[in-house]
């Protein structure tokens, strides 16, 4: 009998500190997080510091948990997947660095892992991938649509200029006066209220896969300033529901565009913003009748993990790719990185 693959993954790119170990690339043994969302709550954001202090405090714990839920023992592992990039650098050391450690005192293979890659991976932990596919990759600092022909290529078609699509969702839920983390506080109102304020969709120029935020986001703002000028009353279920319509609206109507000329067999949601009921929604409608099968992560996948990461990692570790223990944390790391032919 096959021996099976054991590969631990290791997830430290901004405010979750997560370790998983995945069998075969896509049975989840264990996959344990580390949340730090109550820490940066009350400063609307993540600040980086922190983020990397409590990172130190929680990988050990984080590790011992995991190995205990999957119930094997370090050396059983054939391969230590590690996210290595793009990420706030404090955070991306810790768990470079615990991963360097680990695999150097256990003589087991390292394997460094693009953050992006990891949440398009996610989806291979729900359903085997179906080559050409296109990933639409929503979350707090990326929206993207990247185009696989086979596994480990990487072609991005179209990216954000400006704000990603997380990134305004937290802004707008600032001037809402909404907390952090403001993404599923307008989905929620989204869904309580109607679309009545006409708010501009960034189509930019023909054929553009990319995406542009910013002047939405923008508009909201002044929505809200001019209303306040006028001494009116913003309906905040309205306006929730509204800015929702016009981001779900540019994301799926480029990914549908995008699916009929490239001729993919497959489209997957990828990211924290993945967890949006309203986009999840539109997809799942958009995509009924049609011969394209759409694949949705269920809400645990979508927001940073590490088993994300050991399921990418599989596949490069299958590929003979390794890393040695020169090994940095690369904030700024293309997910071009790992392509080896291009369309």
């Amino acid at each position: 009998m096959t021996k099976d693959q054991l590969i631990m993954g290791i997830e430290t790119s901004c405010d979750e500190t997560a370790i998983a170990i995945v069998k075969n690339g896509r049975e989840i043994l264990a996959n344990v997080v580390a949340s730090q969302i109550e820490s940066h709550k009350r400063f609307g954001g993540v600040v980086p510091e922190i983020a990397s202090r409590h990172h130190v405090e929680q990988i050990t714990l984080v590790l011992e948990e995991a190995l205990a839920q999957a119930n094997v023992d370090v050396k059983d592992l054939d391969a230590i997947a590690v996210t290595e990039g793009p990420g706030l650098v404090g955070a991306l050391l810790i768990g470079v660095n615990a991963a360097k450690a680990l695999a150097f005192a256990n003589g087991i293979p390292l394997i460094g892992v693009h953050h992006i890659a990891g949440h398009i991976y996610a989806n291979r932990l729900v359903t085997e991938m179906n080559f050409p596919l296109l990933s639409l990759v929503v979350s707090g600092g990326h929206t993207e649509l990247v185009y696989m022909k086979e596994h480990g290529h990487f072609e991005v078609i179209g990216e954000t200029r400006d704000d990603a699509a997380g990134e305004a969702y937290d802004k707008v839920a600032r001037t809402l006066h909404l907390p952090y983390p403001g993404g599923p506080h307008i989905d929620r109102l989204a869904h309580e209220g109607k679309a009545t304020i006409d708010l501009p969709r960034a189509w930019l120029e023909d054929g553009s896969y990319d995406f542009s935020f910013s002047g939405l986001k923008s508009a909201v703002i002044n929505v809200v300033h001019n209303a306040q000028q006028r001494g009116e009353e913003i309906v905040p279920e309205e306006l929730a529901a509204s800015f929702q319509e016009s981001v779900i609206d540019v994301l799926v109507t480029k990914t549908q565009r995008a699916v009929k000329e490239y001729g993919v067999k497959q489209v997957l949601l990828a990211g924290g913003v993945a967890a949006n009921k309203g986009l999840r929604e539109k997809l799942s409608t958009d995509f009924a009748d049609s011969d394209v099968e759409i694949v949705i992560p269920p809400l645990s996948l979508c927001t940073d993990n590490a088993a994300m990461i050991a399921a990418a990692g599989s596949i490069l570790y299958e590929k003979g790719q390794r890393a040695d223990l020169t090994l940095n944390g690369n904030p700024g790391l293309e997910i071009t990185i790992h392509n080896e032919s291009r369309k």
